[in-house]
């Protein structure tokens, strides 16, 4: 029962984790309707900005962070404003492969800057070994990481639902033509929602590379775990982004716990492929019924 509750416990922390990544892709598709294939190299860019503020400029942590918040804000709405708001109109795979370009130009501007070499923060920022309650042992970063995971959606949740700007963004989800006759300014609501979802990368990304170090060939290797996450909890479901992250999480620890911890690597392509065959719209996302 120990070794159970153990694996559990470390299901839950590494997938709030992903539960964070899914949220910044459900995001963006539910305003949108685009499915971000760039969320990888944008949280990757998002840590080593942070990383170019404490190591080369040598500035204070608190600095690098509010420098890091705002370019990541800046990041998402240049990435509206230029390659996908001229696409409005278009065939949604225009859009797609906007977001496939966008990921490989991310991916070469790292490579330009930092090289491919695996780097480290300066400074630590979650704190490192392990906390012990009786026989169950709890690691530190996976701790800080799902406590920092937690705070954003209770964040983003409050966001959604106390402020103007996140009732626009809520009906614009729920219909581009609704909203804009509505008087709200859709273009407007697509650039702050790009920036929002940047600046969640890019927090996902600090979190990632303060623990597995900074790279091009990690941390959007990581990234692709959030997919499974969001068609596990619908696309269109930010309850469903955390839900989806959690269960990733839990099916990644249980199989690496009991079977093998090289099959662990495969588990949330393998629930992906079983979601897609079976539930494709996920279990919060909605079913589309179109007469023809």
């Amino acid at each position: 029962m120990t070794l159970f509750l153990q694996y559990l416990i470390n299901g839950i922390l590494a997938g709030s984790l992903y539960a964070l990544l899914a949220l910044a892709i459900v995001l963006i598709y539910k305003s949108t309707r685009v499915f971000n294939f760039a969320l990888g190299e944008m949280m990757t860019m998002g840590a080593f900005i942070l990383y170019m503020f404490m190591a080369t400029f040598h500035l204070p942590v608190w600095m690098s962070m509010l420098l890091t918040i705002i370019s990541c804000l800046i990041i998402g709405l240049l990435i509206e404003r230029l390659a996908l708001r001229p696409l409005i109109g278009q065939p949604l795979l225009a859009a797609i492969m906007a977001t496939l370009a966008l990921s490989l130009i991310f991916r070469g501007i790292v490579l330009f800057v930092w090289g491919s070499p695996t780097i480290s923060y300066t400074t630590k920022f979650l704190p490192a070994g392990a906390s012990f309650v009786g026989e169950l042992f709890f690691s530190k970063e996976l701790l800080y990481t799902f406590l920092i995971s937690l705070t954003v959606f209770i964040l983003m949740t409050i966001f959604f639902k106390f402020t103007k700007t996140g009732l626009f963004m809520r009906a614009t989800a729920e219909g581009h033509d609704v909203a804009q006759a509505s008087g709200i300014n859709v273009e407007k609501v697509f650039g702050f929602t790009w920036a929002i979802a940047a600046l969640i990368a890019a927090a996902g990304g600090i979190l990632l590379g303060s623990r597995f170090g900074l790279g091009i060939g990690t941390l959007p290797l990581v990234a692709i775990k959030a997919f499974p996450a969001v068609f596990f909890g619908g696309l269109e479901s930010i309850k469903g982004a955390i839900i989806g992250g959690l269960t990733v999480g839990i099916l990644e620890s249980f199989v690496g716990g009991y079977i093998d911890p090289k099959f662990s690597e495969i588990t949330p392509y393998v629930i992906l492929l079983v979601v897609l065959l079976f539930l494709p719209e996920g279990l919060f996302g909605l079913k589309r019924i179109e007469r023809i």
